[in-house]
């Protein structure tokens, strides 16, 4: 198919042909035939030749002419079916007949042609072909089952691995491989593939392209890494004891791969770095600082590359602390306690415990004694006076160091003596002997007192009439000086004796007055009557019935009395 133009010009002719077939004449038939000659000349297409139609990108030149016997034509180029666009490469003739590419680029390869317009008439020469040889380009290898990490490739043991090459070049360049064993391979195409590949294959590979036309050659060149199935790492640390807030401690994940990463856990979660948790700079070190109870973990490590992960077995801390406070309970109740009052003669046990790892040691002491019990618990089976006062329970842990202690004050109640100091306790004995010595003597005075009334009542009826009656303290003067003195002035007397004497008025009172009372019937004024006679009675009456205490409890309480007023504190 013609240009537009040109089919625009044939209609006009034939229109114009069939009008001078109406209208011939043999001198217009001969303008005519002139006219078609000349047609004849401009529907001639137009030749296109280049210099070489195959060149070298940045070396060669190619020069392009349009060929037309048409004068006063305008000529257009195109290429690869566009307008062709010169750039700052190519140059057009004054004429548009000569097309210049002064430094052949790849992009300039492809198809070409002219066009001639006259008028209304439009012709094209055939397609004339440019082939630019360049190359090889900067070559890259590619792994197709491998990682590339920067210029090194990594690679699973045991997998195949393929090899090829990127690189562009026209024409088609030839490739050679250089393995790390030195080993050449012949001319082959891009592609490489090792089955099963193992550490042996790790090294540094290079593929030699070369282009035959350009003489140009590249080498590409690529590392590749083994990495092996990574095993269960284990986590190490200090077998030393670990104490809280004294000590720090450094966690090692061990393996036996170098080119893996590291990654740690605590309680199952990923481990967080904060001000006391700190790792190396391949992550291969955990440090604790300060360690506090609570960091006990468990912890894991991970070992881990793009082809596989190993994580070691949870390990936990053992951390040392305590005692922490001591608390004393009192038998099964769970309440703190620092005083307790117990009955006599009952059991009390008491329970010492403190927060400690390991488990705190426990020893009881009293304030009274020297003694020292170990155990957790304090029993006493039956509470007496001397378990009375202040117990000490101390907790200690050895790996630590450190020791606490609490105090519980302990009261024995229901015997009133069973607070008495020993120096009251001495009091009231020698109170009692004291007593005992009374009440021998005052025994001994009855009974010699009563001997003399029987005699001295049988002499005096006889001589009743003419003797006044006397004391008996009168009669025997020189007896005064064996009798004990009076310690009590509550002292009791017997009842004969008081209703049978008259006490006398003397500024010292004898031991035989003490004993005589002036009977309540009998009248202030008028003679005396004789002394009745007192029946023999025992030293100490008791009797069924009686409600009234002895002269001896009597003597006790007058002396306990007299005691507790001289010692008020007891």
């Amino acid at each position: 198919m013609g240009p537009a133009g040109f089919h625009g010009c044939s209609w006009t002719v034939i229109l114009l042909s069939a009008l001078l077939l109406t209208t011939w004449s043999p001198p217009a038939a001969a303008a005519l035939h002139s006219n078609t000659q000349t047609e004849r000349a401009l529907q001639a297409k137009p030749s296109l030749t280049v210099s070489q139609s195959v060149v070298t990108e940045q070396r060669d030149m190619a020069v392009f002419y349009c060929n037309t016997s048409t004068d006063n034509a305008t000529i257009h180029w195109a290429s690869n079916n566009s307008p062709l666009v010169c750039n700052e490469r190519m140059k057009l003739s004054a004429d548009k007949k000569t097309l210049t590419i002064l430094i052949v680029q790849r992009e300039d390869s492809g198809s070409y042609l002219c066009e001639v317009q006259h008028g209304f008439e439009v012709q094209r020469s055939d397609i004339v072909s440019l082939e630019v040889n360049y190359g090889p380009d900067p070559v890259s290898i590619k792994l197709d089952s491998g990682v590339a990490t920067g210029d090194v490739v990594e690679v699973m043991e045991g997998h195949t691995v393929n090899f090829w090459v990127e690189a562009q070049s026209c024409p088609v360049p030839a490739y050679a491989w250089y393995l790390p064993s030195d080993f050449i391979q012949p001319p082959t195409t891009g592609t490489f593939t090792i089955h099963a590949v193992s550490r042996e294959h790790e090294g540094i590979y290079r593929c030699l392209v070369a282009n035959p036309v350009t003489n140009l050659s590249r080498l590409g060149v690529v590392k590749v890494q083994v990495l092996e199935k990574v095993t269960v790492p284990y986590i190490e640390f200090p077998t030393s004891d670990l104490v809280e807030n004294a000590t720090s401690v450094k966690l090692t994940c061990k393996t036996s791969h170098e080119r893996v990463d590291v990654h740690w856990f605590l309680k199952g979660q990923p481990l967080r770095p904060s001000e006391r948790l700190t790792l190396s700079s391949q992550n291969r070190t955990l440090t604790i600082h300060g360690l506090q109870r609570d960091d006990t973990g468990p912890y894991e490590c991970e070992v881990w590359n793009w082809g596989s992960q190993a994580r070691s077995v949870p390990q936990m801390l053992i951390i040392n602390y305590g005692p922490d406070r001591v608390d004393i309970t009192q038998g099964s109740a769970s309440g703190v306690v620092s005083t307790v009052e117990a009955m006599l003669n009952t059991s009390l046990t008491l329970h010492c415990r403190a927060d400690s790892k390991p488990g705190a040691r426990y020893h009881w002491t009293h304030e009274h004694s020297s003694e020292v019990l170990d155990g957790e618990q304090l029993s006493i089976k039956a509470l007496r006076q001397e378990h009375q006062g202040t117990y000490t329970c101390t907790s200690s842990n050895d790996v630590t160091g450190l020791a606490r202690s609490a105090s519980v004050l302990v009261m024995v109640v229901g015997l009133q003596s069973s607070s008495m100091s020993p120096g009251a306790i001495a009091g009231i004995v020698i109170g009692i002997l004291v007593a005992i010595a009374l009440v021998i003597g005052l025994g001994y005075f009855l009974y010699s007192t009563k001997d003399r009334w029987t005699h001295r009542s049988a002499s005096g009826t006889m001589s009743s009439n003419t003797i006044q009656p006397t004391s008996v303290m009168q009669n025997a003067p020189e007896s005064r000086h064996n009798k004990p003195k009076t310690v009590h002035d509550n002292t009791p007397k017997p009842e004969g004796e008081a209703r049978g004497k008259k006490m006398q008025p003397s500024p010292r009172v004898s031991p035989e007055q003490f004993y005589e009372r002036k009977p309540p019937s009998t009248a202030p004024e008028g003679p005396r009557k004789p002394l009745p006679q007192i029946p023999k009675q025992p030293l100490v009456p008791p009797g069924p019935g009686r409600n009234e205490e002895s002269n001896y409890e009597k003597l006790l309480n007058s002396n306990h009395s007299l005691y507790c007023k001289i010692n008020p504190s007891t």
